[in-house]
């Protein structure tokens, strides 16, 4: 790799170049922020339905647990009349 000597002063239009160049920069960098905040929006959109499916599976276990629960407690009191009249 070949190494430069530092340059002693900036032209103008050595200046004006580099402006250019970030100006160019900056302009991807901004593109490159918006497509991130778009991606972000996405995610947290899935996110969403992620949680609502959580929250639907977990309703479903509230409830099979409620019916095991009932029928549990169903069969217990049979089980005790029925050794009540043994």
């Amino acid at each position: 790799m070949a190494v430069m000597a530092p340059r002693e002063s900036w032209t103008d239009e050595r200046l004006d170049d580099l402006e250019g160049h970030m100006d160019e920069g900056f302009r991807e960098v901004r593109g490159e922020i918006v497509e991130l905040r778009s991606e972000l929006g996405r995610v947290r959109e899935g996110l969403g339905e992620v949680k609502a499916e959580i929250n639907g599976i977990d309703r479903t276990m509230q409830i099979g647990f409620g019916i095991i629960g009932g029928v549990m407690t169903a069969m217990l009191g049979l089980l005790g009349l029925i050794a009540t009249q043994v």
